[in-house]
């Protein structure tokens, strides 16, 4: 499991769209599973699962990317997880990292 969390200012929706193209657009495995969106008292919420083929861990692996916005102040986590190999320890999580990698460019860039 890999995680990444930071804070970004800026519109909600195309925030939301931008980091949606971004993470598909970064791999040609890369697929969107399923969403949950929830707003209440002007704050929202999209939590979204994304997969992809991790070459290194020869499997997929998901990452799970959340994103609040309260007005224009937002916050972005995204986790991955399933990208290691081993029975009992965890090792090889490259994949993991490198599918995170992604989002840590987008937040970069926006």
């Amino acid at each position: 499991m890999a995680k990444f969390e930071c804070t970004l200012r800026g519109d909600f929706d195309q925030a939301l769209r931008y980091f949606h193209d971004g993470i598909l657009n970064g791999s040609m495995s890369a697929s969107f599973e399923d969403e949950s969106y929830f707003q209440s008292a002007g704050v929202r919420v999209s939590v979204r699962v994304y997969e992809r083929y991790s070459w290194s861990g020869g499997n997929r692996l998901s990452m799970t990317l959340t994103l609040v916005g309260d007005g224009e102040k937002l916050y972005l986590s995204g986790i991955t997880a399933g990208g290691s190999q081993g029975m009992i320890f965890k090792f090889n999580t490259f994949g993991e990292e490198a599918f995170l990698d992604t989002l840590r460019e987008l937040a970069g860039r926006w």
